[in-house]
């Protein structure tokens, strides 16, 4: 993709082939975490997923946010306002002609989706993430 800056996968504790992922994740997650990919705005059932608990990167099961960082953002996407320390890396995102913050499991290196600068207090971040991306775990 143009414009597209990634770390190499060896920067990455969980490295597989692509046809290890590919067997590994479903169709869409694997567009999405390996390709790059972006799912339908409102495509994700994690959109309406309000229980408390953690999500989790959809490839490796490596904990991301917590639930109570999730947030109504509007966009049709999961969005939340902070991550677990230790779950998400960055990278620059120059494609379609534009510069954003792309953001990748730090386990993996699985595409998860963008951060930007309009999330709600006390950060001011919204992650927006591709709910293909993530699996959710219940606190029980």
């Amino acid at each position: 993709m143009f414009g597209k800056t990634k770390p190499p996968e060896a920067v990455f504790p969980v490295r597989k082939t692509e046809a290890e992922w590919r067997a590994a994740l479903a169709p869409e997650a694997f567009r999405v975490l390996r390709e790059h990919a972006t799912e339908r705005p409102g495509a994700s059932p994690l959109n309406a997923e309000k229980r408390p608990g953690v999500f989790a990167c959809a490839g490796c099961g490596h904990e991301l946010f917590t639930a109570e960082t999730k947030f109504e953002s509007g966009t049709g996407w999961p969005s939340f306002f902070d991550a677990i320390p230790g779950g998400i890396a960055t990278t620059t995102d120059r494609s379609f002609f534009m510069t954003r913050t792309e953001v990748h499991c730090a386990n993996c290196g699985g595409h998860l989706g963008h951060v930007f600068p309009d999330g709600p207090a006390p950060t001011g971040a919204r992650y927006c993430m591709n709910g293909a991306a993530l699996g959710f775990h219940p606190r029980a």
